[in-house]
């Protein structure tokens, strides 16, 4: 029955970076400038309580001030920023983490602070910082049937430049043939036809056994991205790289001429990209499993009667090798990137 009284609302956008104590040695932080101010119940600070540290924020803006509500009224605000580009992407691995926040702080008069924080993820794509955009405006990508402001018209052209970039990165093709072999002579040749895809994309690759000296009994191909800490961050001289498989595809290929494979990039992972303390690379990984014998001795004559019936051998010497094929995967257009999540999500703050 009363009307209520709030003294102010901000939003600010912040980046937290979470370390794995085990694997990434951090450098020392500066114990000598303590902010009194962050312990203050008053004072707007958007990870206050939160693990890790705060890498990356934009300004803080004030969405109202003395805002008073009558009983049944209410009022709604919008909010806009412009995320740095030479920022970290979202990204949760397992030595690092980069997570991304909007948090909105509220004040009731004589209370203490709320805050409200919301997850989101970023993509980055390199190369768009130092882009020149063309001097003619009338040459310019443009809607001639909207007029647009000044700030929105650029942001909307580098929306579309984006775009435009990374369907020519990933739309070149040419063949890239690999000869198959181990110690003992040719198993096969591999060929795929680019190594640059976007997230969301099939890799796909053919091999072909028909031309190989050697028998290959069994393939498999595996989707991988391979997380390395810099040197300097390491926590032990030389620790072993971090491998996070994503997609597998296994096959029997005795006696196969011609085989093919489709591994999925999902929507949910996140592009290669390289930071001061990791790197994200993104590798196709082979086994393959020869035989140690000819072709002709991995089946057996089961009778000597009329009816001949060929059944495999019970044991085979084999030989088994891997190899690594490094692909490049770039970010997508975060409209497709949004399908993972299609339902919509509403957060709400009890001041």
């Amino acid at each position: 029955a009363f009307s209520e009284m709030l003294a102010w609302a901000s939003a600010q956008i912040h980046c937290q970076f979470h370390a794995s104590e085990n694997r990434v040695a951090l450098p020392p932080s500066d114990g000598s400038k303590h902010d009194v101010q962050a312990e203050n119940e008053t004072v707007f600070v958007p990870n206050r309580g939160e693990r890790g540290q705060c890498i990356l924020s934009t300004p803080p803006k004030i969405l109202f001030c003395d805002l008073r509500l009558d009983p049944g009224e209410s009022k709604s605000y919008s909010y806009c920023e412009t995320l740095p580009v030479d920022g970290p992407p979202s990204f949760r691995g397992q030595s690092v983490k980069y997570v991304y926040k909007l948090t909105i702080g509220c004040q009731r008069v004589n209370s203490p602070i709320k805050l409200l924080r919301v997850p989101f993820r970023v993509l980055v794509l390199h190369g768009l910082k130092d882009y020149q955009f063309p001097q003619d405006e009338a040459v310019a990508p443009s809607n001639p049937f909207l007029e647009e402001e000044e700030g929105l018209k650029k942001d909307s052209r580098l929306a579309d430049l984006a775009t435009e970039l990374l369907m020519v990165a990933t739309s070149r093709r040419s063949l890239h043939l690999y000869n198959i072999s181990n110690t003992r002579g040719k198993v096969g040749t591999f060929c795929v036809f680019k190594t640059v895809y976007k997230i969301g994309e099939d890799v796909i690759g053919t091999f072909n056994f028909s031309e190989g000296d050697i028998p290959c009994l069994q393939f498999s191909v595996s989707l991988q991205t391979e997380e390395s800490i810099q040197e300097e961050f390491q926590r032990r001289r030389g620790q072993p790289v971090s491998f996070t498989m994503h997609a597998r595809h296994q096959e029997s290929c005795l006696h196969t001429a011609q085989s093919s494979f489709s591994l999925p990039i999902p929507l949910s992972s996140t592009p290669g990209f390289t930071t001061n303390i990791v790197s994200l690379k993104w590798r196709l990984h082979f086994e393959f499993v020869t035989s140690g014998e000819s072709a002709g001795t991995c089946l057996v004559r089961g009778s000597q009667s009329e009816a001949v019936t060929w059944t495999g051998v019970e044991q085979m010497e084999v030989d088994t090798f891997s190899w690594d094929l490094p692909i490049k995967v770039l970010p997508t257009n975060p409209i497709l990137a949004s399908y993972v999540s299609q339902f919509s999500s509403s957060n709400s703050i009890t001041i």
